[in-house]
């Protein structure tokens, strides 16, 4: 009798399912609430500059989906977001380095792990590689926003503590648009076999989206050097 579904998968499936319900894509760079041209935010990201196994799958992929209302993540904008901290204008500087200090003291005691990314699937604006294994992701978000509370207190850390999905962006809708293509692209491309990355830091970034992409300046890297061991090899798929 074949096991439960885990987390990873129930959360997968039920995006397909959902997928499968979407008429339209949508543009994904309307101005967010407190968002403007010139704005920037502090967030902490997973970034993968070196995660060539995960860029070479990335490039397959869009190559593949390639359409003018999609606008692909080059290999360096690649990134799984953990979590807000706020916009600049609005974080005085020695919090920032307070976050940054309490991140780096506590992820120091966090072992690197290893998730598997794809296949992919698609939203309303994105289409994303789905990632896995959650618990050690969710662990080091949990670890990030235990630093943030340790400055602010734990009613300001930003956003809710529980659903949380993570994921890596591989295109952004920049387009009403049928969905109907898109769908057919991406089912034929499951078979693909998913990439691999080892996870070695959290990065306080600030961000921009002026022009329709995603650029960041590192302000803080946060190791993760423990030897505490981590769940870090990824389950097996069952789709």
């Amino acid at each position: 009798m074949p096991g439960m579904p885990s987390r990873e998968d129930g959360y997968y499936l039920q995006r397909l399912h959902d997928f499968e319900q979407l008429d339209r894509m949508r543009d994904h760079w309307w101005w967010r609430p407190g968002w403007r041209a010139g704005r920037r935010l502090y967030t902490w990201y997973v970034t993968f500059e070196d995660a060539a196994e995960l860029h070479r799958l990335a490039a397959v992929h869009q190559r593949r989906i390639s359409t003018p209302t999609l606008d692909p993540v080059s290999a360096e904008g690649l990134h799984l977001t953990l979590q807000t901290v706020g916009f600049t204008d609005e974080v005085p500087d020695a919090d920032v380095h307070a976050i940054a200090e309490q991140a780096g003291s506590r992820c120091a005691r966090l072992a690197p792990f290893t998730v598997t990314l794809g296949p992919t699937y698609a939203d309303p604006e994105t289409v994303l590689l789905r990632v896995a294994p959650w618990d050690p992701v969710e662990q080091l978000r949990l670890t990030i926003r235990d630093a943030i509370a340790a400055v602010w207190g734990q009613d300001r850390v930003p956003g809710p503590a529980a659903g949380f999905h993570p994921h890596v962006t591989l295109c952004y809708s920049n387009a009403d648009a049928d969905s109907a293509p898109l769908r057919t692209v991406l089912a034929d491309q499951r078979d693909l076999p998913p990439a691999t990355a080892r996870i070695h830091a959290a990065k306080l970034v600030r961000l921009d989206r002026d022009q329709h992409v995603y650029r960041w300046t590192t302000v803080s890297s946060a190791p993760l050097s423990g030897r505490t061991a981590t769940r870090s090899t990824p389950p097996q798929h069952r789709f």
